[in-house]
């Protein structure tokens, strides 16, 4: 039997038990730089404080993987959150559950370009997921001593995303 994941729309609301989404969109504005910038405060509560770690800033760049995407292994960080930003507007998406033993916990979403998702700290989540090949990504996360990757991988490619290429 075969799960299928319909992605859903990415919204605060609907994110909240994952983590935070990262977007300027209904956030309080401040101007900087004398008026010619724009600043939007407190977009994600970073955690990367655990057992002495420290703030690790780069950038990923993603391809699409092969359809249907099988979604058979799922990782969480238990020292810290992970936020993936794209730097780029292009459409990606996002798996998470509860219980990567369970497919009835399994949720996704559909991302916009202009937003970003912060793994809170334990959520399983899939690897990312691009829509388009070459699709960078601003990653911060946590380096430092201590085990901050866990995977769980299925035994069987049962729980598929419901989603067509672009």
């Amino acid at each position: 039997m075969s799960y299928f994941i319909h992605p859903i729309p990415l919204t605060k609301s609907a994110f909240f038990p994952f983590g935070d989404v990262i977007e300027a969109e209904g956030t309080t504005l401040t101007h900087i730089n004398q008026g010619f910038g724009r600043r939007y405060n407190d977009l994600a509560d970073v955690q990367i404080a655990a057992e002495g770690g420290s703030t690790n800033v780069s950038v990923i760049v993603g391809s699409v993987r092969p359809h249907p995407v099988a979604i058979q292994v799922m990782e969480r960080h238990p020292l810290g959150s992970q936020i993936f930003y794209p730097l780029q507007e292009r459409p990606w998406l996002v798996v998470v559950c509860t219980d990567p033993k369970d497919p009835e916990t399994f949720r996704s979403f559909h991302a916009t370009g202009r937003q970003g998702v912060n793994y809170a700290r334990g959520v399983w989540h899939h690897p990312l997921l691009v829509r388009e090949n070459d699709s960078r990504f601003l990653v911060i996360d946590r380096k430092g001593s201590g085990n901050n990757l866990e995977e769980y991988w299925r035994d069987a490619a049962d729980i598929v995303l419901a989603v067509e290429p672009l």
